[in-house]
């Protein structure tokens, strides 16, 4: 039975865990705790179905999925995604990679989702297992003491209610609710970028096996993605520095059709598309992250805790695995307090361990050394299966890539001393790039 509004912010409810977001993180693990025979609660601002950027999915996410029991489910909304497509202004071919060719040959695929599809699949399943999952309320306060946190929820009629609990979990995505609250969330100070986006009809598409591939396509004032979706959709966003998006004077989609005409490709693939009911969104302040991710009684997943580029689709994936990593630490401090320390090192070290193997080819990734080695990938020393391992997310298992990746990472260097002038031109560009202009959340 779900618990009633009421208007009296001296009623409280209880539950032994209160997850704040109801998006892949927060579903997750109310799945994951609902099975362990958990009083868990998922509460969600919004209502489901609900739009949402992040479309494009990693080989890695499968598994997770077959933990859920969701995957079957997924491949029915879903788009094959075997690899991704590189375009680069400064190449005459173009690059394509594919999953089957990373070390471990058994995460060949991926799926390119409408999240609004694939977000309300976690939550109902969250439900399913026994989690108590309420929509329409938006958590405006948490205080914490030594029993738990006492929380303040705002539901869509303005009514109030607050909840006790034993242990919280924030996984608000972008709201970033307890790092705002701790002011302990700051702007990635080495990767500083906007985005603009939409979803097209009609967008020409690659063919065959390769049509739900994933392209990326540079152009000078960032790169872009063209994510195909199952419903005949594309999503397209520009991923920019933010003083580009600062220099708008005209209405956004007109700006946005600029910008398209910047990348020649992405505007012949666009050329006879229609922009879906003329919206196109804009976000800025795209790098951030939260000074730490865990605390005695409260954990930060996925967004939450920290966003990178999405140059390399990993969001979802980062988000769903510290939903798994996490489980750890609430049973710990719930069962078995003094093992709870313990666990919590290991969360904040895995929770940064994944963006921070990501950021390093994200932070380079418009540089004339690095594009050389996406346009034209050898595999000498393994270091391209290497490198489609990093792109799968296989980064937590037992596959052997560290070696060749760090052989890789040399071999960056060794070009960029090689080419000293271009390699101080990009350098110099880049803190140019970076710098920051004012840009806001929006």
């Amino acid at each position: 039975m779900q618990p009633t509004a009421t208007t009296s912010s001296a009623a409280s409810l209880e539950c032994e865990v209160l997850i704040v977001g109801g998006g892949p993180a927060g579903a997750t693990l109310g799945t994951l705790l609902a099975r362990k025979g958990r009083d868990v609660v998922v509460m969600e601002k919004a209502h489901h179905p609900r739009f949402h950027i992040g479309e494009s999915l990693l080989p890695a996410n499968v598994e997770l999925f077959d933990q859920l029991g969701l995957r079957a489910e997924i491949e029915r909304i879903g788009m094959a995604k075997w690899g991704v497509e590189f375009v680069s202004p400064e190449h005459a071919q173009r690059s394509y990679i594919e999953f089957g060719d990373a070390w471990d040959k058994s995460m060949p695929y991926a799926w390119q989702v409408r999240r609004s599809e694939m977000d309300e699949l976690l939550f109902r399943q969250a439900g399913r297992e026994g989690a108590r999952t309420l929509e329409g309320r938006r958590v405006r306060e948490v205080k914490f003491d030594a029993e738990g946190a006492t929380v303040q929820v705002e539901l869509d009629d303005g009514a109030r209610q607050t909840w006790r609990t034993r242990f919280l979990v924030d996984a608000s995505g972008r709201d970033t609710l307890l790092a705002n609250q701790f002011k302990c969330k700051v702007k990635n100070p080495k990767h500083n970028s906007s985005a603009l986006f939409g979803h097209f009809r009609n967008a020409r598409r690659l063919e065959g096996k390769l049509e739900g591939n994933i392209s990326i396509l540079w152009f000078p004032h960032g790169w872009f993605w063209f994510i195909p979706l199952a419903d005949g959709t594309t999503s397209v966003g520009a991923v920019c520095w933010p003083y580009y998006l600062k220099s708008r004077s005209k209405p956004l989609a007109e700006f946005f059709r600029d910008t398209i005409a910047m990348a020649p490709e992405l505007a012949d693939r666009l050329k006879d598309a229609e922009l879906v009911d003329d919206q196109v969104h804009a976000t800025g302040n795209y790098a951030y992250s939260a000074s730490h991710c865990s605390g005695e009684r409260y954990l930060m997943l996925g967004d939450a805790f920290t966003f990178i580029d999405p140059v390399f689709s990993s969001g979802v994936y980062l988000a769903m695995k510290s939903a798994f990593h996490g489980v750890e630490v609430i049973e710990a401090t719930l069962d078995r307090p003094a093992e709870a320390a313990a666990a919590r090192q290991r969360f904040e070290a895995l929770s940064r361990f994944g963006p921070r193997e990501f950021s390093w080819f994200i932070f380079r990734v418009t540089n004339p050394t690095i594009r050389e080695f996406f346009m034209g990938p050898v595999n000498r020393w393994r270091v391209k299966e290497a490198l489609l391992s990093l792109l799968a997310g296989d980064i937590y298992g037992k596959t052997p890539i560290w070696r060749s990746l760090r052989i890789l990472k040399g071999l960056y260097y060794i070009v960029s001393l090689s080419h000293p002038v271009r390699t101080w031109k990009a350098w110099r560009q880049r803190q140019v790039n970076i710098r920051d202009v004012g840009m806001s959340n929006s």
